[in-house]
This record gives C-alpha cells, structure tokens and sequence, in this order.
C-alpha cells in the first residue's frame, strides 16, 4: 500500500511518514497543496493524508479538485480548527474521514488501516442495486433516481450504501456510524441524522423511514 501524505508542519510529516513506514507502508511526502495535487493526481496511492491549512493551495480545493477530475483515493483530512462547520466543508468536497490535530498516532493508523480495508472490500464485484427507481451502483459510486442522476458527497453516499445493501432492514445509528465513522469516531453520533436528512432531500424522504428506537430502513418499494 502506498500513501501520500500532504502537510506543511515538516516535523508532524516526518513523524508521520516514520511511523507509517514501520507499520508495512511505503509512505511520500509533500509540503504544499499544489505539488499535493500533483502528485495524488498520478493516481498510484491507495490514500492521501491531506492538511487543510497548506501553502499554495488549501487541503479543500485539492481535495474538490481531485474528486472533480474523477479520483476516488481515500482522503483523510487534517486540520488544527475544530468545529461542525469545518467538518462539513471537508467532507462535502469529498473527503473520507476528518482528523482535528492534536490527534492520538494510534486513532490515526486506525483511521489509515479502516479507509483501506472498505477500500479493498470494493474492489471485488461492484453490484448495482435497483429498488423502485433507485439505482445504486456501489462499485462506480452512482446513484440514480429514474433518468437523473443523484450526486452525493463520499460520506452521503457512505450512508446511503449502508442502507440499501440492507434494503427492507433496520440499520441502527451504531452500525451506520462503525461502518461508516468506524470505531475511532469521538464526535457527536447525531451526525448521523445530519446525512440521512441530507439524502432525504436529495432523494426523496420517504425513500428512508426512520424506525423509532431502532435505527432507519431504505424502503424497497416505489
């Protein structure tokens, strides 16, 4: 597995790149968002660990960047803010995960090594599931709803995945966060309301019933 790490603090960069190497990967280093772009552009990492706060270009833009010209590399941001709202932006741009500084080296190769395994659990078949008009191709990553196609952040659709490969079924709020979050996620499990109310809107709100108590259920009729 090979990653790139994007981040301007030089010191935080080699520690990370060290620890990263020991744990089995090979690890690159850049220090600015423009030659991030670039190189994540190459397309031969398998993740970018990418900071928001860079010279030249912010973790933001490359982030949107990349995932407008059609990268899907797993992306785990980094920053020194903290707050709901940044959170947002960085995964409504396409990120995969969200990590504020100063963070636990352990949570962090913990977040490294759950990007990866979903990653790879992805690779095989990529069937598509058809529910009414609701079309979810997991392998290409698209959603349709009749002719239109639906676009959704990488975390959106995260969630929508978890429901509809359980299509008719509960899918409680812990599970979608340990699939989706994976067990490292300390913040506020309400987040998980946030998307599914995001994917009512972009889909159709009856399209996920809410089961009080229990979780949310992708109905599987029109």
């Amino acid at each position: 597995m090979r990653l790139l790490i994007v981040e301007d603090e030089k010191r935080l960069a080699v520690s990370l790149a060290k620890g990263l190497t020991a744990e089995g990967y090979a690890v690159d280093v850049v220090h600015d968002g423009l030659e991030g772009l670039h190189r994540a552009g190459e397309g031969v990492y398998d993740l970018v660990i990418l900071d928001i706060m860079l010279p030249g270009l912010n973790g933001y833009r490359v982030c949107a960047a990349l995932r407008a010209a059609g990268h899907d590399v797993p992306i785990l941001m980094l920053t020194a803010k903290d707050g709901e709202y940044d959170e947002a932006e960085g995964l409504d741009t396409g990120a995969d995960d969200y990590l504020t500084k100063p963070f636990s080296y352990v949570v962090l190769v913990a977040r490294v090594k759950a990007l990866l395994r979903r990653r790879g659990q992805g690779a095989g078949a990529s069937p598509v599931h058809v529910h009414g008009d609701l079309r979810v191709d997991t392998g290409a990553r698209r959603v349709f709803l009749g002719e239109e196609e639906v676009t959704l952040t990488a975390k959106e659709f995260a969630v929508l995945e978890q429901l509809v490969v359980r299509a008719g079924q509960v899918v409680s709020k812990a599970e979608i966060l340990e699939h989706v979050w994976d067990f490292a996620y300390d913040g506020d499990p309400n987040i998980v309301e946030v998307y599914v109310s995001a994917l009512r809107r972009k889909l159709r709100a009856e399209l996920i019933r809410t089961v009080r108590g229990a979780g949310y259920r992708l109905e599987t009729g029109r």
